[in-house]
Order: structure tokens, then C-alpha cells, then sequence
């Protein structure tokens, strides 16, 4: 059968993943939205059809696996993931890991840190949930996702890194990160390498966001693949405009990269809390933050500069 990868409804050959969008959420909320469910409570149902929307909209465009890199503390949520999955027949795949310090919720972890705790309690984190299941659900995750701060990675940001490493090593699971800004590709990508990670179980998310084609091969050197995977998300969090992202893919392809390189939006379905209120202007921006965005508009972009549905196709498979 190969190589396996889990997901919400069970292990799959990697070959079987088929088209596959790398990063979108069915479901996400900052930590603190628990704290406002007086006006934001959580709507299962709601939840569960705009997924099941989704899937349908993305199958259309022939896409078999999602995979939902929504982070512990963040509202992840399997069993929605598996209701979404059986629902429709699209292949989810669900994470295990923790946000970034800067919008993740730290307190817990940082606790336990001072008690000299940490460690093993991450690491027993990651293998439980790898090897039983998260919580009573018996689904198990098919990533662990890491993230890093913008310009630089933080001693409690290196602590899940360096855990997440040997994990890996143990396991053979996927590895799928966060880069905030465009910033911090190389370094985490090279510091998963350094401790003995397979370049090839680790995908650097958001590399989109930054346009400088050094950067953007300096991570790629390491053997590593590349997300990009925000299309559709224009100036906010630091974010280039669509046209930007298309011309450095373009380059990065011209030098042959294709095979390295995922596509996604990043896209949420559900927020769990209040609904973002946006300004015209946002609301204008993001307009196409939608995950069939890529299928409607950039890959005919692409096609009308040359790009091969072969090569385009690439970007589809892990």
C-alpha cells in the first residue's frame, strides 16, 4: 500500500491523497473566542454545513484531501472534520500542535515550563494523539503544526520545534508550519533539518508571503516544500497582493521548482466567536479569500503566462 498519512476517517496511502489543497480551515478561532460565547456561541450545524459547502465546492475542481492545519489551542476540532468528511467524501486530514506566542495561547505550556515540566508533557502531547487519538475521539491527527513569530523564533516557539523533531523522527508524520509575514522560511526549515528531520515530511506554510526569490530559495535548498498557500489574503498581516504572489511562483517555476511548491488559500470557513467585522475597504481586499479562489482565478492567471496544467497540477500533490 506505501507510504500511509492519516486522516479524519482513517489511514490512506499517500498516493491516494490525490489533488490535494495543503492549508485551509473548516474551522478556526483565536484563542480567547471561548471567552465570548455570550455573543459568538458555537453553532455545530453552522459549522458543519459551511464545511460540507466547502468540500463540495473544492471537489468540483477535482480536489480529494484537504488538510486542515487548525493548531490545538485554535479550535481544532475533529469529529466536525469527520462529520464534514463522511458527509461528502473529501479526505481530511487534522493536526496536532500549537500557534505561534504571538497569537497563541501560552500561558498553559509557559506554566508548566516553570514547573520543569514542559518537555515531557509536549512530547507526551504529540504521542498520544499520534498513536490513540485526540482525547475519546480515536481520530488521529496526519500533521504536526509548528509557528514561528515575525523575524524571529522564540524560546517557547524552538521548545515545540525541537519536540516536534524527534516526534517526527519516532513517527514518520508530516510536519507543516506557520511563517508570520513572510519571515523565518529558511530558519525553520533548516532547523528541522539540523535535527534530523526528512526534508521531504516538511512543508513550510506562508511562504507567499514574501517575494524576495533568494528567500524563497534559500528554504527551498534544504529540500524542503513550500506553501503557498495564502491566495486571496491581500495586505493583511503583511501580506502581498495576489499579482505579486503569481509573478514570484512564476519565477520559481522557471528555475524549476514546481515539484516543491503546494498551493492553498488558508482560507475559514467558520469562525468560531464573532464573525470578523471588516471595513469596505478589508472586505474589498479579501474578497476572493475563498477556497475555490485558486481554481477561478490564479491558475487561469497562470495558464495565460505559459504555466503547463501539468506543472500546475504538481502543485497539487504532496
Amino acid at each position: 500500500m506505501g507510504e500511509q498519512i492519516e486522516t479524519v476517517t482513517g489511514p490512506i496511502s499517500v498516493s491516494d491523497m490525490g489533488k490535494t489543497l495543503i492549508h485551509e480551515h473548516f474551522l478556526f478561532g483565536y484563542p480567547g473566542y471561548s471567552g465570548d460565547v455570550t455573543l459568538g456561541p458555537f453553532n455545530r450545524e453552522e459549522a458543519v454545513r459551511k464545511g460540507i459547502e466547502a468540500a463540495k465546492a473544492v471537489m468540483k475542481h477535482g480536489v480529494k484531501t484537504v488538510v486542515d492545519p487548525t493548531p490545538n489551542e485554535c479550535g481544532r476540532n475533529p469529529e466536525v472534520l469527520k462529520e464534514i468528511s463522511e458527509a461528502t467524501g473529501l479526505q481530511i486530514v487534522c493536526a496536532t500542535g500549537y500557534y505561534y506566542e504571538g497569537e497563541g495561547a501560552t500561558t498553559y505550556f509557559k506554566f508548566r515550563h516553570t514547573l520543569g515540566t514542559a518537555e515531557k508533557d509536549i512530547y507526551d502531547m504529540f504521542m498520544t494523539e499520534i498513536e490513540e487519538g485526540i482525547a475519546n475521539t480515536g481520530i488521529r491527527p496526519g500533521v504536526i503544526k509548528l509557528a514561528t513569530s515575525k523575524d524571529e523564533i522564540t524560546p517557547y516557539e524552538q521548545l515545540f520545534f525541537t519536540i516536534a523533531a524527534r516526534v517526527q523522527q519516532e513517527t514518520g508524520i508530516m510536519i507543516l508550519t506557520h511563517t508570520q509575514e513572510g519571515t523565518m522560511g529558511p530558519e525553520q526549515a533548516k532547523m528541522l533539518v539540523d535535527a534530523g528531520v526528512d526534508p521531504g515530511k516538511i512543508v513550510i506554510g506562508h511562504m507567499c508571503g514574501n517575494t524576495d526569490i533568494e528567500y524563497q530559495k534559500n528554504t527551498l535548498a534544504t529540500g524542503v516544500k513550500i506553501g503557498f498557500d495564502r491566495f486571496g489574503i491581500q495586505q493583511l498581516v503583511g501580506a502581498p497582493m495576489d499579482e505579486e504572489r503569481v509573478e514570484t511562483l512564476l519565477q520559481l517555476l522557471e528555475a524549476g521548482y514546481e515539484k516543491q511548491i503546494m498551493l492553498s488559500h488558508d482560507s475559514i470557513n467558520y469562525w468560531l466567536g464573532r464573525d470578523p467585522e471588516m471595513s469596505a475597504e478589508v472586505a474589498e481586499l479579501v474578497k476572493n479569500w475563498h477556497p475555490v479562489h485558486l481554481f477561478e482565478n490564479i491558475i487561469p492567471a497562470l495558464q495565460k503566462k505559459g504555466v503547463a496544467n501539468e506543472t500546475i497540477e504538481t502543485m497539487f500533490r504532496l
